[in-house]
């Protein structure tokens, strides 16, 4: 067997914690649309390429060459972005190709009304990103069994990680304490999606798989829960009806599920942060909370 060579359709915020996981030292390259981007990947371990919904020669070069693909772009209105530029290169000039890992979101189950929900759900999209998603994965599937390659597609919860969580945000002033009855909301820590992708990729192991942590949760127990780390006062409680939130924000609260793992645990991985007290404890004690970068939380200013 060659060297394994992974290539990232989207090295955004998951594809650089992915990266940074690279014990092995394997090449790992990955596109974005902006070059403005590039130092940041290059930081995090990606050879950078700028993919804007058509292939370079440099892309190409490097899809031949790749053995693990990982798709972290979106579909938008006119399809899968990947499949409508490079479908046909997958099938027919990717002679390395072992697997492919599709991140998509557990939205593709749409509201359960607080039940749980699993891989073996249907899928009952309600917005239209959701809807967009469903379709995207049947299509990546399909493409998986036309060349006989395993295809996982990892359902993924609310990310959050250093920079983006309930410490930074009570830092910076926008953490909020929205509260609406029996509500709660799957997350998962960028570290576990990129466990998983490793996991799942050294393995070569296809299907469908759901990656959240072991424990949904009211969204205001999370922010009191950082306050009470910081050992500052939670912001106040807001009714959801009185709410001011932005039609996308509102429409996350239309949907209310709690989205079990048992996939994932059984293909062998083990969650490094299983809920989000464990993640915001570690991040608080590391200092690495607000950027990645590790500093005294007693330093702060």
């Amino acid at each position: 067997m060659g060297e394994r060579r992974f290539f990232i359709f989207g090295a955004g915020y998951s594809g650089k914690a992915f990266a940074r996981a690279n014990e092995q030292g394997t090449p790992i390259l990955g596109t974005t649309r902006s070059p403005d981007k590039f130092a940041a990947l290059r930081q995090a371990g990606i050879e950078p390429l700028r993919f804007d919904g058509s292939l370079t020669p440099e892309i190409s070069d490097a899809l031949r060459q790749t053995t693990h693909l990982i798709v972290s772009v979106a579909p938008d209105e006119a399809g899968d972005p990947v499949l409508n530029a490079a479908g046909q290169t997958i099938r027919a000039s990717m002679p390395a190709l072992e697997w492919i890992g599709y991140l998509s979101t557990v939205g593709v189950y749409g509201d359960h009304g607080g039940a749980w929900v699993d891989e073996a759900t249907d899928c009952r999209p309600v917005s239209k990103r959701s809807m967009m998603r469903v379709a995207a994965e049947r299509e990546w599937m399909e493409l998986g069994q036309e060349i006989g390659k395993p295809v996982a597609i990892l359902r993924l919860s609310g990310i959050y990680g250093p920079g983006r969580n309930a410490l930074a945000n009570m830092e910076d002033g926008t953490a909020r304490r929205l509260v609406k009855k029996e509500q709660v909301f799957n997350r998962i820590h960028c570290d576990d999606i990129a466990g998983a992708l490793w996991h799942l990729a050294e393995k070569n192991l296809g299907g469908i798989f759901n990656v959240t942590d072991d424990e949904p949760a009211p969204p205001q127990d999370v922010v009191a829960y950082a306050a009470r780390l910081m050992g500052v006062e939670a912001p106040p409680e807001i009714p959801f009806e009185t709410a001011q939130l932005s039609p996308m924000a509102r429409s996350f609260y239309g949907e209310n599920k709690r989205v079990a793992n048992n996939a994932i645990k059984a293909a062998g991985y083990r969650f490094r942060f299983p809920n989000y007290r464990v993640a915001l404890e570690r991040m608080w004690a590391d200092g690495n909370w607000r950027d990645g970068e590790p500093r005294s939380p007693m330093k702060r200013s």
